[in-house]
């Protein structure tokens, strides 16, 4: 298994005895989703979809069971994951807030936006936050160029936004705390 020491030297797989990739969901993937594929390969992104779809990510361990389940390698398992950037593999926070770094948004102070966030919650792009609540990313465009700086909050848009706003905004997402569920 030494493909999953990407992360780090010491990183070893978190193995849970329930399994992720549950009876019903094999089921249901034999029954309405492999035959529509021409190889097991084929099939694995809507393994993937159906595993971040039920946890919100995807677990290395889910991987493994994918694998398994499909008749493939972990490493083709990985690689694919890891290509896509829809896919999780590390778990995220019960809010997403992502910041558009287009260039009509960087021109007008997009890195003040997301430097204001990342002082605020103390986490770089790509990170959680240590309660689980919030993760910051970067994404290339959210189709709102003339109302830049852009950034969302969940399903939330928020446009031309100033550190100041968007601090507000994660403060009143944070206050409604238990009213967002995924």
């Amino acid at each position: 298994m030494a493909w999953i020491t990407k992360n780090s030297g010491t990183a070893k797989i978190e193995q849970r005895a329930e399994p992720y990739l549950t009876p019903a969901m094999k089921a249901d993937l034999t029954a309405n989703t492999l035959p529509r594929y021409e190889t097991k390969l084929a099939a694995l992104l809507p393994c993937l979809h159906t595993i971040q779809h039920a946890y919100g990510w995807v677990p290395p361990q889910a991987m493994l069971e994918i694998a398994e389940f499909l008749a493939i390698e972990p490493s083709q398992v990985y690689d694919t994951a890891s290509f896509y950037e829809e896919y999780w593999l590390k778990p995220k926070g019960r809010h997403l807030i992502q910041v558009c770094r287009s260039i009509a948004c960087e021109f007008c102070g997009q890195q003040q936006i997301t430097d204001a966030i990342r002082t605020k919650l103390g986490i770089d792009v790509g990170e959680t936050t240590d309660d689980g609540e919030f993760t910051l990313i970067e994404l290339e465009c959210l189709g709102s160029c003339g109302t830049a700086p852009a950034a969302l909050i969940d399903e939330k848009l928020y446009e031309d936004t100033t550190p100041a706003g968007i601090l507000k905004a994660i403060d009143e997402v944070r206050a409604h705390k238990g009213g967002h569920h995924h």
